[in-house]
């Protein structure tokens, strides 16, 4: 199994993130994200593998991959298109330098997810708005 690690911009925090991606699904389902190079090892990724969102400088949420298929953008160029899962599962947040398009993550060098309804631990237990702002004032 194989990843996906991605910039998310525009959104300023993971809740704008989900808002957005809620318009898009009604919009446009079913919910995907285009991007211009078909990963060469899709193969590995669609065995189970997520896309890591980057939030605001900080790897901080996933969604499952469900498909990836070839599509075209309104130019009609081709693109990508990575269908996910509309699921953001929350994952253990790591600071993360920007790049442009997306990197392989193998499974191995993932971050932890945080378990939906469980108890987060040190950092994690804050809430996420206190999080950001304390990584913001490069405290964290």
């Amino acid at each position: 199994m194989l990843h996906l690690i991605k910039l998310s911009v525009g959104p300023k925090d993971v809740g704008q993130l989900r808002d957005i991606q809620a318009r898009r699904a009604v919009v446009d389902p079913p919910l995907r994200h285009q991007t211009r190079m078909v990963p060469k090892r899709a193969a590995e990724i669609l065995e189970g593998g997520s896309i890591y969102w980057v939030v605001a400088g900080f790897l901080q949420v996933r969604q499952r991959i469900i498909d990836i298929r070839e599509e075209r953008w309104d130019d009609g160029s081709a693109c990508a298109g990575l269908v996910l899962d509309p699921t953001l599962v929350p994952v253990a947040a790591r600071q993360t330098r920007p790049f442009q398009g997306w990197r392989y993550l193998e499974a191995a060098a993932a971050p932890p997810d945080i378990a939906a309804g469980g108890e987060a631990e040190g950092i994690e237990a804050l809430p996420e708005r206190l999080r950001q702002e304390l990584r913001g004032l490069g405290l964290l």
